[in-house]
C-alpha cells in the first residue's frame, strides 16, 4: 500500500518525528483518498510497532520511552548476534560484492551534503543490517530485524546523541572482513560491539521533526 509505504519510509528516515500526529484528514487529503483507506495504513503501522493510536486522540508516531529504547537494543543483541551462524554458514562471494557495493553507496552518502543525503545514509546503514539477517536464510528471524531496526530509526531519532551515522560505516566495514574470512566468533563480537556503540550515543534529548507534509513530500 502505498500510503503505509510513504509513512512508514517517513519514519524510518527520521522525516517524522516520535509524537508527530498523523492526521486521517490530512493523510487522505495529500494522497486524495478516504479516512477508510488511510485508517488502514496506519493499524498495519501500528502493528508493526510504529505508530500509537489513542482514543479520541488518533494516530501517532510512536514514541518510546528509555526502557523501550533499551529493550529494542537488548533484543537486537541477543538476534543479530545470533544472525551471524546463519550469514557465515550461506554467505556466497555474490553476496560479498553485494555488501561491498552497499558500503560504498554508504560512503558515497556520507561524502555528501543535505537532509536527502543524510536520510538515504542512515538507509543504507540499516539496509546493511537488514541484508545480514536476509542472507543468513532465515524469514521469521529477518521479519524480526525489519521491526527491529524500523524501531531503532524511532529510538536514534528520539534519543540520538551525535551528527554521525546510526550505525559507523568503518565498524561494518570490519563485521563484513570478518564475515568474508569466515570467521563466525570475531563477526559476533563485533557486531555487539557495534551495536553497544550505537546505543552508547543515546541520550534523552527530544529531536525537531518535520510537519506531516513536509516529511512526506508531497507538494
Amino acid at each position: 500500500m502505498a500510503i503505509r509505504e510513504a509513512l512508514r519510509n517517513a519514519i524510518i528516515d527520521r522525516r517524522l518525528a516520535p509524537g508527530t500526529k498523523l492526521s486521517e484528514a490530512e493523510v487522505g487529503s495529500l494522497f486524495d483518498v478516504s479516512r477508510t483507506v488511510v485508517r488502514a495504513a496506519l493499524q498495519m503501522l501500528a502493528f508493526e510497532g510504529l505508530v500509537r493510536t489513542e482514543r479520541n486522540r488518533g494516530a501517532f508516531v510512536s514514541h518510546p520511552s528509555p526502557e523501550e529504547a533499551r529493550q529494542v537494543f537488548a533484543s537486537r543483541r541477543l538476534i543479530e548476534q545470533g544472525i551471524m551462524a546463519g550469514v557465515l554458514a550461506h554467505v556466497t562471494p555474490a553476496d560479498i560484492q553485494q555488501f561491498r557495493r552497499q558500503l560504498g553507496e554508504e560512503q558515497r552518502h556520507m561524502n555528501e551534503r543535505g537532509p536527502a543525503a543524510r536520510r538515504a545514509e542512515i538507509k543504507a546503514s540499516g539496509d546493511f543490517h537488514l541484508m545480514l539477517a536476509a542472507v543468513a536464510g532465515n524469514a521469521i528471524l529477518q521479519r524480526f530485524m525489519e521491526e527491529l531496526v524500523a524501531r531503532s530509526s524511532l529510538v536514534i531519532a528520539l534519543y540520538g546523541r551525535s551528527g554521525t551515522s546510526s550505525c559507523g560505516h568503518s565498524e561494518h566495514s570490519a563485521i563484513l572482513d570478518a564475515v568474508e574470512q569466515g570467521d563466525e566468533k570475531r563477526a559476533a563480537e563485533l557486531m555487539i560491539h557495534h551495536i553497544n556503540h550505537i546505543e552508547a550515543d543515546l541520550d534523552l534529548q527530544i529531536k525537531q521533526g518535520m510537519g506531516l507534509k513536509d516529511a512526506l513530500t508531497l507538494r
